[in-house]
């Protein structure tokens, strides 16, 4: 007989409770989240199931749990990822045990993972995880760029009548306060405030073209052929990569493209049968999409400014092109991504 065991992790202690495949409780224990946890854990579940065959279910185990679960994959245990909205469903429906307590909460991850068919399964960490961090420190990187460019040109504003241009580069920037003269000491403190900003973009340019070479390294050791789709340089496979995660848990290419965002929903007033933009998705993986499909329609001797001019010359309009575009796009990468997924896989 099977136990399975339920996790529920916080930042401080992990709950974690047993049970038989008829549900009954066979024990829970509270730990604290310090080195120590694997050992207690496992110390623990070898009494409770006298060393039989067991499966570890974590509510989240990209989240708060990531730690714990890797550390029960390390050590050669079966560690399933149970999602908190399937483990509070869970709690909600037990008769007589829907209060929201840990004891109650790692009970019901255990239930869910015994009942739910499908649940992932927890892999070791490898270049996927490497991808994901250095696509999400490009986006940390970009934003903190564009809120220092913008500082940067409120104050520039207020030195120079209409300020500067749009798109403005830290040179540009640079000559521009060179160029200003007679300030008064309000001026002058805006000016050296202006250069603080400036040697902030600078600052962040080096950090991101050094991020940027971290990228195409890492996304050349993860021996990946989505590069080979038009659009899709190194970032873009790093962004894809990284947040699709194991590309087996989606059962097809409908599935990948409901995940991303890039599966239309049906609009249908008055009868009249149309299809609108999702905002459903994972939103980082729909951008990386439409950066793509940007840089698709960009050349016209692309296949996908092809399609894109093919759309619209059967009266959609531009943004309709685009998201066919979009579609078109993420069910080549799900082909792309289960080849290599295979690949790896065999080899």
């Amino acid at each position: 007989m099977v136990t399975t065991i339920g996790i529920d992790p916080h930042k401080a202690t992990h709950t974690a409770v047993a049970i038989n495949e008829a549900e009954m409780v066979l024990g829970e224990i509270t730990i604290p989240a310090d080195r120590y946890q694997t050992k207690r854990l496992m110390d623990w579940a070898g009494d409770v199931n006298g060393g039989g065959p067991r499966v570890w279910a974590v509510e989240a185990a990209g989240g708060l749990g990531s730690l714990l679960s890797q550390q029960l994959v390390a050590q050669g245990e079966r560690v399933l990822d149970v999602p908190a909205v399937l483990a509070s469903r869970v709690r909600v429906l037990s008769s007589g045990r829907s209060e929201k307590n840990d004891p109650n909460d790692a009970r019901s991850v255990a239930i869910a993972a015994l009942r739910q068919p499908g649940l992932g399964v927890v892999h070791r960490e490898d270049y996927v995880q490497v991808l994901r961090m250095l696509a999400k420190r490009h986006r940390e990187l970009t934003s903190l760029r564009t809120q220092a460019v913008c500082r940067l040109h409120a104050v520039l504003a207020q030195l120079k009548p209409g300020g500067h241009s749009r798109h403005l580069s830290a040179k540009a920037a640079s000559r521009m306060l060179q160029g200003i003269r007679t300030l008064d000491v309000v001026g002058e403190q805006r000016r050296a405030t202006a250069k603080t900003h400036l040697a902030d973009i600078r600052r962040l340019d080096r950090d991101i073209k050094a991020n940027k070479a971290l990228v195409r390294k890492a996304v050349n050791a993860a021996d990946t052929t989505l590069t080979d789709i038009y659009g899709v340089g190194p970032l873009v496979a790093a962004l894809v990569i990284g947040y699709t995660g194991d590309p087996s848990r989606f059962a097809s290419a409908d599935h990948y493209a409901a995940y991303n965002g890039t599966a239309p929903i049906e609009y249908s007033p008055g009868g009249n049968t149309r299809h609108r933009l999702s905002l459903r998705g994972n939103r980082v993986l729909n951008h990386a999409i439409h950066m793509s499909a940007i840089a698709q329609i960009s050349k016209p001797t692309s296949a996908g400014w092809a399609y894109y001019d093919k759309k619209q010359a059967e009266g959609k309009t531009k943004k309709e092109a685009i998201r066919a575009l979009k579609r078109r796009i993420s069910d080549a990468l799900y082909r792309q991504l289960a080849a290599d997924h295979q690949r790896h896989q065999q080899s």
